[in-house]
């Protein structure tokens, strides 16, 4: 998989987006994050119909072409192809990365759920490309049952995956706590609310860019 992972990628969560011009925001906020510098973004949906979802993808596709911005659907290994996604995440209770990895092919993204306390046993041994672990910190926009780990968890996570394991730190991280998460051993940064639930996405994005690289 010849693509560099940024220090930072949002996830776009579908609780933000309104029930009237749905479309119409998601065109604006699509074409804004491509401005800003977006090289990879998660759209993350659970409660959509395949249409709904490809209805989505298809906008968000549209303002944030390939091949400069890749594309992650949460969970859907399914709809990845028809939505011209570049690939898919899947969590714990979803199809296996095995699975997904035969949905989407040799040449899409596929991340899972890595582990929170220590790493899932096997899961080193996964088709997958990056492992999300987490939670880093309490979150408001995805459930779990977890408790978080702080940068010590990412730290200790880092030691058992290896220095060359792409590792996706998640949930409630904020431009503050960033730097700690990604000195602790993170690759990335995964941020919804931090960027999602301020006035102008785009524009804290770049702020991010700016501080982060």
């Amino acid at each position: 998989m010849p693509f560099s992972f940024p220090k930072v990628y949002p996830i776009l969560d579908s609780c933000i987006l309104p029930a009237q011009g749905r479309a119409e925001f998601l065109h604006r906020l699509g074409s804004l994050l491509a401005e800003a510098g977006v090289t990879l973004l998660e759209y993350r949906n659970k409660s959509a119909t395949g249409a709904e979802l490809l209805a989505d993808a298809a906008v968000l596709r549209a303002t944030m072409p390939a091949p400069g911005i890749k594309l992650i659907l949460d969970d859907r290994a399914d709809l990845v192809e028809q939505a011209g996604f570049d690939g898919v995440h899947v969590d714990a209770g979803d199809v296996l990365p095995t699975e997904a990895r035969r949905l989407v092919g040799p040449d899409r993204i596929v991340g899972t759920f890595g582990g929170s306390d220590a790493l899932l046993p096997g899961i080193l041994d996964a088709p997958a490309d990056y492992l999300a672990v987490g939670p880093v910190y309490t979150t408001t926009t995805k459930q779990t049952d977890k408790a978080p780990i702080g940068p010590e968890g990412v730290r200790r996570l880092r030691e058992q995956a290896g220095p060359q394991r792409i590792l996706t730190a998640a949930a409630g991280i904020t431009l503050e706590t960033a730097p700690l998460v990604l000195a602790a051993g993170a690759s990335t940064v995964a941020v919804s609310a931090a960027i999602f639930r301020t006035p102008d996405p785009a524009a804290e994005f770049r702020r991010w860019l700016r501080m982060l690289g």
